[in-house]
């Protein structure tokens, strides 16, 4: 570790992002770090885990989280681990960064902002997607209301699409961290390993994919890591909740199964900077998203 990110004046701490589910917080957290460490579809609640992505500088290690989206209709098992999830990473934060999208506030939006008052956080609002505001002075109201709802520490217009003002809110977020050395080692990007990261990437393109067929009771197993003839070979488990959903998942002769894990293998080659060879089995574990103890075995609580 440099001197640098050990004098007095570094700063370094935990930034959560939180907000409802869709506002983007996966998408920003790869932007804030310039890769890809969340995967990212237009489905709410795609995010389940708590995900950290760290970034290093001369001046400051910003170590973000990124959470699931707080939603106020938690009825099964997954939701509310989902919700745990969320509220936990924010009370251990230093930092609550709402995430909010311009120029829309809704009921779950107060209920994150409500969560965060709770954690008695510091916040910062980052406003989201301002890319679809048209003309951009349609922020200006929108920005002024949410002054006068919260003390924000600050608030920050960005387009995590764009990666439009990140390094702005970088550097905000930066800033209000308390001064310490520097908690990680400085190459290191997130403290998530090679399984979850493969696990992940299945569980994107599958989303993607299924659209609206089969809704949240898919979850994504590596049960294989080798490396043999100079490839990463993957034996992964595709788990869903019912017996009726694994014909949609595998598709008529095999097809979209076949697409999934060829979509998934060429994001995955550049993801991880080697060859891959992916093997996909989807497999029925009755009511998983409900169960206690499917849930953490699955790594879900």
């Amino acid at each position: 570790m440099s001197d640098a990110a050990a004098g007095p004046d570094f700063r370094c701490g935990f930034a959560a992002l939180v907000g409802r589910p869709n506002v983007g917080k996966s998408t920003l957290l790869n932007a804030l770090v310039g890769q890809k460490l969340s995967i990212v579809t237009p489905r709410p609640q795609t995010t389940r885990h708590r995900i950290l992505g760290v970034l290093s500088s001369a001046q400051a290690q910003i170590a973000f989280v990124d959470t699931p989206g707080l939603h106020a209709q938690a009825g099964r098992a997954l939701n509310q681990a989902m919700n745990r999830t969320a509220t936990a990473a924010l009370e251990g934060a230093d930092l609550a960064v709402l995430v909010l999208e311009a120029p829309r506030w809704t009921s779950e939006d107060e209920l994150a902002l409500a969560r965060v008052v709770q954690a008695q956080r510091p916040a910062i609002a980052a406003v989201n997607k301002i890319d679809r505001v048209r003309p951009r002075e349609r922020l200006l109201p929108y920005l002024g209301e949410l002054a006068a709802r919260h003390e924000f520490l600050a608030i920050v217009p960005v387009s995590a699409l764009k990666a439009e003002n990140i390094q702005d809110l970088r550097d905000t977020i930066a800033r209000h961290l308390p001064c310490s050395q520097a908690l990680f080692p400085l190459d290191q990007l997130t403290d998530r390993g090679t399984p979850f990261r493969i696990a992940e990437m299945i569980r994107e393109k599958l989303t993607l994919e299924l659209n609206q067929e089969v809704p949240y009771g898919i979850a994504v197993e590596v049960e294989r890591l080798a490396h043999e003839d100079g490839q990463l070979m993957v034996d992964a488990a595709i788990w869903v909740d019912r017996e009726g959903q694994k014909p949609i998942v595998i598709g008529a002769h095999g097809a979209r199964l076949k697409r999934v894990g060829r979509s998934a293998r060429l994001a995955l080659n550049e993801l991880l900077g080697e060859r891959l060879h992916l093997n996909l089995w989807v497999k029925v574990r009755e009511n998983w998203a409900d169960n206690a103890r499917a849930l953490r075995e699955l790594g879900l609580e």
